[in-house]
């Protein structure tokens, strides 16, 4: 039997620390992973602590990165995995919010105490099975929170990122945090701002991740950090909506309980495309005086603007910012899909985008009125398009045409496109069929 990746990488870093130790260095497992153990989770990476100075890790280790020597970091490879390995440390005088001016190295306690958490800050020996707790870690997790080693305003005005990491490790891991700690985030959340789109984006990924992404969201809210990472969310809290459609409330309280219903494995962009989905609400909302009900007319054009300024702002790639404003678009189409034409269902069916949308509105249905009729008529209409792979690909291309003696332009695209048109009608049916009805409309377009 293959042997896990799991049980791979702990066997591999525990290689690491055993070799390390055999040389006459102190080495640990560190920070998440030990974390994870106690927890009985599988870890993801390893990383390891030692007494050794950079150098002294090079030389014992034949497949080496020097990824941090400043702050005394060198990546070991073992069979493709990559493994960090840092030097015991102390950090001092963080004068950016997120660099430290001071780096010593030191002994294995003072590295535990410049760590950011308690339930972080746990070393493990592997080869002795030994568990080191100058922090009172362990007791952390087993009460379930989330603290910071020492006074949690000198913490955060270390590294800035630790106040939303605070609210992403309390979600992820169904922790509460603690009081002082909290309030602290509370009275720093503004720093967040300082902190590079790229580092947040993808904290919020972790954090907007099944099953914790509803309550990730509500911790986002009662933290404060919500106001300065996603005002636009944070205007949704107190954006009522038609009962009659949402009896669950606001579009804030719609979010959530549409990220409580992500899927396990869920597309990892789905998350943005539910936060995004009627993110302009607020901007477009509106009363009828006589019935007394709000709408929000062109919310989802609205929306796709929006959206697509969001995913810039938090550098996300080109790709899934085009996927998520595409689903953001067209997500209110869904409700017409009985009544549109066979050729306009088919092309909704054929977009690249089609499977997101079709996950989005399932969430959309089951975080308001439950109902999932639409679905599963799409659902059925997809199966149905999938026995046809006459339909999928085009019946006749431009070269085809251009063979006909059509000349590339305007109306050679216009041509293309009622072909297409007629066949997502059924009125084409096979390339034969295409080609004949194409040289018929050429005939009429000749002088007579």
């Amino acid at each position: 039997m293959a042997e896990g990746r799991n049980d791979l990488l702990s066997r591999l870093a525990t290689g690491i620390v055993r070799r390390l130790q055999e040389a006459g260095f102190a080495a640990y497992w560190v920070g998440g992973c030990v974390r994870d153990l106690l927890l009985g989770r599988p870890a993801t990476d390893y990383d390891i602590v030692t007494s050794a100075l950079p150098e002294e890790v090079e030389r014992l280790f034949n497949r080496t990165i020097p990824v941090g020597r400043k702050f005394g970091v060198v990546v070991v490879l073992e069979q493709a995995h990559q493994f960090q390995v840092a030097t015991f440390r102390a950090e001092a005088d963080y004068r950016d919010g997120r660099h430290p001016e001071q780096v010593t190295f030191g002994d294995a306690m003072a590295d535990a105490r410049r760590r950011d958490f308690t339930i972080n800050g746990l070393f493990f020996d592997p080869v002795q099975q030994e568990l080191h707790d100058w922090v009172r870690g362990k007791a952390d997790i087993e009460g379930k929170i989330i603290r910071t080693i020492g006074a949690p305003a000198e913490r955060f005005a270390e590294d800035h990122l630790r106040l939303l990491r605070a609210v992403r490790f309390a979600a992820q891991l169904g922790f509460q945090i603690e009081p002082e700690t909290m309030a602290a985030v509370r009275s720093q959340a503004a720093n967040i701002r300082g902190i590079s789109p790229e580092r947040i984006r993808d904290e919020l990924i972790k954090l907007f991740s099944p099953p914790h992404a509803g309550r990730g969201l509500d911790l986002l809210r009662e933290s404060g950090l919500l106001e300065h990472i996603l005002p636009e969310i944070a205007a949704t809290i107190n954006c009522e909506q038609s009962p009659d459609y949402h009896p669950e409330g606001s579009v804030f309280e719609h979010l959530k309980l549409m990220l409580g219903n992500l899927p396990l494995k869920a597309d990892p962009y789905l998350a943005w495309a539910v936060l995004l989905h009627d993110v302009a609400k607020p901007v477009t909302a509106g009363h009828d005086p006589a019935t007394g009900s709000i709408h929000f007319y062109g919310h989802e054009r609205v929306g796709a603007e929006m959206a697509a300024q969001i995913l810039e702002r938090l550098r996300f790639p080109r790709k899934q910012n085009d996927d998520i404003v595409q689903a953001v678009r067209y997500h209110m189409q869904f409700k017409d899909v009985r009544e549109m034409r066979k050729s306009t269902l088919r092309r909704l069916l054929l977009r690249p985008t089609f499977p997101l949308e079709l996950e989005l509105h399932r969430l959309d249905c089951l975080g308001s009125h439950g109902q999932l009729d639409i679905y599963d008529f799409l659902v059925a209409e997809a199966k149905e398009l999938d026995k046809r792979p006459d339909i999928l690909p085009p019946l006749i291309t431009g070269n085809d045409l251009q063979a006909m003696g059509m000349k590339p332009g305007p109306a050679l695209g216009a041509l293309l496109r009622e072909i297409r048109e007629k066949q997502l009608q059924d009125e084409l049916k096979t390339p034969g069929q295409a080609k004949r009805w194409a040289q018929a409309e050429l005939k009429k377009q000749l002088p007579t």
